[in-house]
């Protein structure tokens, strides 16, 4: 399996293109705008699913257009239906001015596992960005897709439509729970690691050992 990182968008939003490399089976990970420099990457790939962390503007921009040119699969998380039906909540019309309302055509549960481009992918609910924020963790890969979630040595802000800032901190200690070694792929800035994050997180307070366990 390949990852790569595409920087979309005005916030510079960080779009996942995953790609089995044998059968060049293609997904992305919020596409949050550039569709045409999106879909100029995927050529000669097969695009089959477009997997969103939350709703906000920056995370979904591209998809209309993915969807007209490809028919590729949303899968979304089903607490984040709202947000990203709203565009005035998920701020495409206030700050862009370019107003998207989605539904997904696959919504995902907290805990469900499903198999994409040949590997195992477990969505994992993680409210306080947004309501229906999730993070995407890969076991056969050690990887994890944090969105807005997780970042390196900190977390996403929570003062948006429907942030939850009272769980941000449950839902990070959830993700430190991972295996250290799990590689992080964060929705803004570098990338980072599970062992890092317990030691550097501010939000690591309060978490123990035995809850990986």
């Amino acid at each position: 399996m390949k990852v790569e990182v595409l920087h979309v968008g005005m916030v510079m939003t960080n779009c996942y293109i995953l790609t089995n490399e044998e059968t060049k089976e293609t997904a992305l990970i919020d596409p949050g705008d550039e569709a045409d420099r999106l879909l100029a990457c995927c050529r000669g790939r097969r695009l089959s699913a477009v997997l969103l962390t939350h709703g906000h503007f920056d995370h979904i921009l591209a998809v209309p257009e993915l969807r007209r040119e490809t028919g590729v699969r949303v899968y979304a998380p089903a607490a984040e239906a709202a947000l990203l039906a709203d565009s005035e909540e998920n701020l495409s019309g206030p700050w862009q001015g370019r107003p998207v309302s989605l539904t997904a055509d696959i919504s995902v549960q907290d805990g469900e596992e499903f198999t994409l481009l040949g590997t195992k992918v477990r969505m994992l609910l993680t409210p306080g960005h947004t309501a229906g924020s999730c993070c995407y963790y890969l076991p056969e890969e050690g990887w994890l897709f944090s969105g807005d979630t997780l970042f390196c040595e900190s977390y996403g802000r929570v003062d948006l439509p429907t942030a939850m800032p009272a769980q941000i901190g449950r839902s990070v200690r959830q993700l430190l729970a991972l295996p250290p070694e799990t590689k992080v792929f964060p929705g803004h800035g570098g990338s980072t690691d599970i062992a890092h994050e317990r030691e550097k997180n501010p939000l690591a307070h309060g978490w123990k050992e035995e809850d990986a366990k």
